[in-house]
């Protein structure tokens, strides 16, 4: 409802960027306004207003009260509370977001992804994990799996070596294989190694949030989309959950519903509660044994023979199949989807680099080399300029206290990192000075969220209360309307009283505001727009 409101308000807010060198319109207070800037507000209304309301004079007066209440919402400094900044800092927040990211690598992301979801890959890894406490040594884990690399580049199996130094638990059990997966599946950097590695081949170490990998592909096909599946579980993997599952099958062959079926003998308890259906999946949610025999299934409610895995027996039913959709189809999903994986922190840092092209910024190494080495600092070191972008400078404490609570992360990596961080709030805190249409539109939240506190302030509030002034206003007017009796015409009283509170304020500000129009300037306007 507020941010309606703010909108609203906003058809008459000032969206001026500079200074034009154009006519003064009218002063307030001796502060000159520009045609300029009227004609802006004026021709956004246009195409919100009928005809008979297009009238220049009519909207000159509502631009003046507009002003007018924005001086009186400054005195009352509306835009110190607490709750002003908070709500601006978290649209200006929304605001910049389509400015920090490289428009052109995201659509190439989106369509990268795309492909991934319509090609899948099968990958088995090798996991050098993050030590839980103490320093990531990223070097050290990278080259360990060099080497690893080497003895499976001379021949030794990839998932003998992964059960024996694999950092996943599962590779003791699966060698390492992760079964088949496409895009969003798997972390972006883990993904784009699979994709990007040749089926046979083994990757170089590269690195995720988890630690160190190496990955070796041993497939590629074409998706199989998504299905929606109910099962039958038999736990007992020896010859009497064997005859179990037979006996159950047989019940099924001769006409019993799967669903019944599933609720009276499946020991899934939390899918036999729902006649044994399980939620929507593809590949890589499943064991593959499991997978393959859903998938493998043509028709729908078509069930398949009993088959084992290492849960126990199965009995599985086919209920849908979902194709990969079309580019256009998925568009959308896939765009919010980058948006919220660590796909979109890329696009940032894109921008980064580019920001370091634009700005070349400078760096002080020698100091920074110091800090690495654990050498002692001098006085003069620690007010020294470490970093400079354009004419922002950076003292050596910034970076000290950027790295006082990051100590599981080298030297070299929160440099990195400190560098990414402020040439990015460079370039965020000069969005005004580079982007008009950006300043244009926080200038007209910023004055709406205002003027929205300041009619809250004026009239809103005071509508709603029994005061005195409320009651005398309806005991004035009472004639104007069809019942005495203020419950059953309250609302048409609160909407007058509103109108009434509102003229009042604007009087008493036109009275204590120095207005005066230029009305040549104002006849030449009105000419121009007659044309």
């Amino acid at each position: 409802m507020k941010t309606t409101l703010i909108t609203t308000i906003s058809l008459f807010i000032s969206c001026f960027l500079f200074a034009q060198k154009d006519e003064v319109l009218l002063t307030i207070n001796d502060e000159p306004v520009y045609v300029s800037e009227f004609k802006r507000v004026y021709e956004k209304n246009l195409d919100q207003i009928k005809e008979e309301e297009k009238d220049v004079d009519k909207n000159l007066n509502l631009f003046i009260n507009y002003k007018l209440k924005l001086i009186d919402a400054y005195k009352l400094k509306l835009d110190t509370s607490k709750t002003y900044k908070n709500e601006l800092s978290s649209y200006k927040n929304q605001l910049m977001t389509p400015y920090l990211h490289d428009d052109e690598f995201k659509q190439k992301m989106v369509k990268e992804a795309y492909d991934r979801t319509v090609e899948e890959v099968r990958a088995s890894h090798i996991l050098l994990a993050y030590p839980k406490k103490g320093k990531k040594d990223s070097i050290a884990l990278k080259k360990k799996l060099e080497e690893i690399g080497k003895r499976i580049l001379n021949g030794e199996a990839f998932d003998k070596v992964a059960k024996e130094v694999s950092s996943d638990p599962s590779a003791k059990i699966n060698g390492g294989d992760l079964g088949y997966f496409s895009a969003f599946r798997m972390v972006y950097q883990f993904e784009d190694a699979a994709y990007k590695t040749k089926v046979g081949e083994v990757s170089k170490p590269f690195g995720t949030r988890f630690g160190y990998h190496i990955l070796k592909v041993t497939d590629k096909r074409k998706s199989r989309g998504e299905v929606e599946a109910a099962h039958i579980l038999i736990r007992d993997t020896e010859a009497k959950g064997k005859a179990k599952v037979d006996s159950i099958y047989q019940q099924l062959l001769g006409g019993a519903n799967f669903e019944d079926v599933a609720k009276k003998y499946s020991e899934d308890k939390g899918s036999a509660n729902y006649g044994g259906k399980l939620p929507r999946f593809g590949s890589g949610r499943m064991v593959l044994t499991f997978e393959n025999a859903v998938m493998d299934l043509q028709k729908e409610n078509e069930i398949s023979k009993p088959f084992k895995t290492r849960f126990g027996w199965h009995i599985v039913k086919l209920l849908k199949k979902y194709p990969v959709k079309s580019f256009d189809e998925v568009k959308e999903d896939l765009q919010r989807k980058i948006r919220t994986s660590n796909r979109g922190n890329l696009s940032t840092q894109r921008l980064i680099k580019k920001l370091n092209k634009d700005y070349q910024p400078t760096e002080n190494k020698s100091i920074i080399e110091k800090v690495a080495a654990k050498k002692v600092l001098t006085k003069e070191d620690s007010v020294a300029t470490v970093y400079t972008v354009q004419n922002k400078k950076y003292a050596l404490t910034e970076f000290l206290d950027y790295a006082k609570n990051k100590r599981y992360l080298s030297t070299e990596e929160l440099w990195s990192k400190f560098k990414d961080q402020e040439i990015l709030s460079y370039y965020k805190n000069n969005l005004e000075n580079i982007f008009p249409e950006y300043k244009n539109t926080l200038q007209e939240y910023k004055d709406g969220l205002l003027l929205f506190d300041l009619m809250q302030l004026k009239v809103w509030n005071k509508s709603q209360s029994e005061s005195e002034e409320f009651l005398a206003f309806f005991d004035k007017n009472k004639k104007n309307y069809k019942s005495e009796d203020l419950e059953k015409v309250r609302g048409e009283v609160i909407n007058d009283y509103q109108k009434y509170l509102e003229d009042t304020w604007i009087d008493n500000l036109k009275s204590s505001n120095k207005v005066k129009i230029n009305k040549r300037v104002l006849k030449r306007v009105k000419k121009a727009y007659k044309q």
